[in-house]
């Protein structure tokens, strides 16, 4: 019998706690350092209580995919919510994404071992992510349309948005190797970097006075 869940589950039903370790061991250890035997032990649990909510670690896999992507969908739709027009928005996703950094990071690091993964645990998460990255490509359209944003492919500028902002968050040893250590001031330094780096790369120059 296979859990099927969206979004966090209440403490204490246990396939959300099977759910929430394996989302962190993922992220943190890779998952295939990730054993279920030492999941199961840190959950005060047999490998059998385990495999009796998700029949192999594949599973377990997936089940973490759709839960985080469906989180991470409504997180960033509740900040395009809350967002103005135009770049602001730009703005809101970014400073979401850094805040999740300080708040969820194995939400994000899931992000960078799903894709270091590859098909099909990556192929999953795209298509989790379709209809966001869909509005997402809709919305740059439009304002490149209009002319308040500089003429680019808008979903190869989303890959280089993703990669850009998720591998300055993610990527700890290559930061670390470069002098950057992940601290709240890092990140707030890096965010603002990002930020002025895409307002330069997005916005079209204001016209030259007459």
């Amino acid at each position: 019998m296979t859990a099927s869940t969206t979004g966090r589950n209440p403490a204490g039903e246990t396939p959300g706690r099977i759910l929430d370790a394996a989302l962190v061991s993922f992220a943190d250890r890779g998952y295939e350092a990730t054993a279920l035997d030492r999941l199961a032990d840190g959950l005060g649990l047999r490998k059998q209580s385990i495999l009796y909510w998700f029949p192999s670690k594949e599973a377990i896999l997936e089940a973490v995919i759709d839960r985080s992507a469906a989180e991470l969908a409504a997180i960033l739709e509740d900040a395009l919510l809350r967002a103005g027009s135009g770049w602001d928005r730009v703005e809101a996703v970014v400073r979401t994404v850094f805040r999740l950094a300080a708040r969820r990071p194995e939400l994000l690091g899931l992000l960078r071992e799903v894709n270091r993964l590859g098909p099909p645990a990556a192929t999953r998460l795209t298509l989790a992510l379709t209809p966001l990255l869909d509005r997402a490509a809709g919305f740059l359209e439009a304002e490149m349309a209009s002319g308040r944003m500089r003429r680019y492919e808008p979903r190869l500028l989303l890959l280089a948005i993703y990669s850009t902002v998720v591998g300055m968050i993610t990527e700890v040893e290559v930061l670390r190797a470069l002098g950057e250590e992940q601290t709240a001031r890092s990140l707030v330094r890096r965010r603002q970097e990002i930020l002025s780096l895409l307002h330069t790369a997005l916005l079209p120059d204001p016209p030259a006075p007459a």
